[in-house]
Formats: structure tokens, sequence, C-alpha cells
């Protein structure tokens, strides 16, 4: 049976455009203990906006 990594949860990046898109990705506690915030691409706004950590 898989272990579940508590040091890497995975987490909901949520478009900031407001089209609801949203990546899902892991991160480490460790070295980002805020809420993670990554531009990346919005397929349905078809440009590089900002995605913030959901929980």
């Amino acid at each position: 049976m898989a272990k579940r990594n508590e040091l890497r949860p995975i987490i909901k990046m949520r478009s900031s455009a407001g089209t609801g898109y949203a990546y899902v990705t892991r991160k480490n506690r460790r070295n980002d203990p805020d809420r993670l915030v990554l531009r990346k691409f919005d397929p349905i706004a078809r440009q590089h906006v900002e995605f913030k950590e959901a929980r």
C-alpha cells in the first residue's frame, strides 16, 4: 500500500482569471510553507495568469 506523504501534499492551483480552470500538483511544505502562487497558462483565457493555491 502506498504511504501518504504529508511533507508533499497534493494541492489545487486555481486561476486568478476567474475561469474556474485548475492545475493539480504537489508542493514541499518545508520549502514553501506559505500558499503557492505560480504564473501558468490558462487555456480558457488563452493567456498566462497567476494561479493561487486553493485549500
